[in-house]
């Protein structure tokens, strides 16, 4: 019996590659460079299964015409694929969640201790060869340790960092979530649910975001709300770009009220607003949350999982569409 026949948008760990390609009659992107919306449509036409990562956008456009069976997305957010489009075409998606989660928690907690203690400002004074000495009132930030951290997005990931900033840092934890969360998960750090996002950020200390992506979170951080931010704040996204209006984030790093933010993730990727760019406030990171060996196998092997199930007439383990 012939093989599935596999593209692989974007090269993979070659763990991940090796496994990929003892499984499927698989073909890679030889050149590692994003594929073009008419060269992502060709391939859903073309072969069996497309696996994407979260920057190959998969509009409902791409979908007409579309023969292959499976989108297996390389990655936990599936806002880049249009899946109702999906579905009507009859193409299964599946995602990756789990397996990122404590590689985007460690790298939440980088930029908000990075952000919070000018870590980036201070490198570059110094490569420049521009710093004089200590001195008492040089590079001032935020303390963290015994601060209030606000989670807005409390699922594994917003979990995972209230986890590493209560018992780490000693910070009281409070957030908000959509959807209902398990007493037990917010009774572990001590966590207190607040009724809206505004609650939070007019509490909050630090704020950092864990929230999906798409129309209903976008510019779910804007000017108004960051105008009843705490003086002196610090904001994070391991989220979504989207979810940050950028232009109004740089203006409030310009002006006030918060102190600084850490990103690692961007509206328009790999375009960053020049305007935030230009903040020496803000640590801008390119989109590294999951960016570890172990993790970005794992993330490879749970594609591949997810597409042996489907082949084998089995449940995708992680289909959401």
């Amino acid at each position: 019996m012939t093989a599935p026949r596999v593209l692989v948008t974007r090269r993979w760990p070659a763990d991940a590659e090796a496994a990929m390609a003892a499984a499927f009659d698989v073909t890679f992107n030889e050149g590692d460079v994003a594929m073009s919306p008419q060269a992502l449509a060709e391939a859903l036409r073309s072969f069996d299964a497309v696996a994407p990562t979260v920057s190959d956008r998969l509009t409902a456009d791409l979908f007409e015409g579309a023969t292959a069976k499976i989108v297996s997305n390389y990655g936990v957010g599936y806002t880049n694929i249009d899946t109702e489009a999906a579905k009507k075409a009859g193409i299964t998606v599946t995602n990756t969640p789990g397996v990122l989660t404590d590689c985007t928690a460690d790298l939440a907690m980088a930029l908000m201790l990075s952000a919070a203690r000018r870590l980036g400002e201070g490198e570059r004074e110094l490569r420049a060869g521009k710093w004089t000495g200590w001195r008492p009132t040089h590079m001032i930030g935020v303390k963290p340790t015994g601060a209030t951290l606000g989670v807005i997005g409390f699922g594994r990931i917003g979990q995972a960092v209230a986890r590493r900033a209560h018992h780490g840092f000693a910070m009281k934890v409070i957030y908000f979530d959509a959807y209902p969360i398990p007493a037990e998960a917010a009774a572990a750090v001590g966590a207190e649910q607040r009724a809206s996002v505004e609650d939070v950020l007019r509490e909050a200390d630090f704020v950092t975001l864990h929230t999906t992506g798409g129309a209903e979170n976008r510019h779910l951080i804007n000017a108004e709300r960051l105008a009843i931010m705490k003086p002196g704040a610090v904001l994070v996204n391991t989220a979504r770009g989207e979810c940050v209006d950028e232009a109004a984030l740089a203006q409030a790093l310009k002006d006030g009220p918060i102190a600084a933010a850490g990103l690692d993730v961007f509206e328009e990727e790999p375009k960053v607003n020049p305007a935030l760019m230009a903040m020496e406030n803000a640590v801008l990171a390119p989109h590294l949350g999951s960016a570890t060996h172990s993790t970005r196998v794992a993330m490879g092997m749970t594609a591949l999982e997810n597409l042996k199930a489907f082949f084998d007439g089995r449940e995708p383990p992680n289909r959401v569409a």
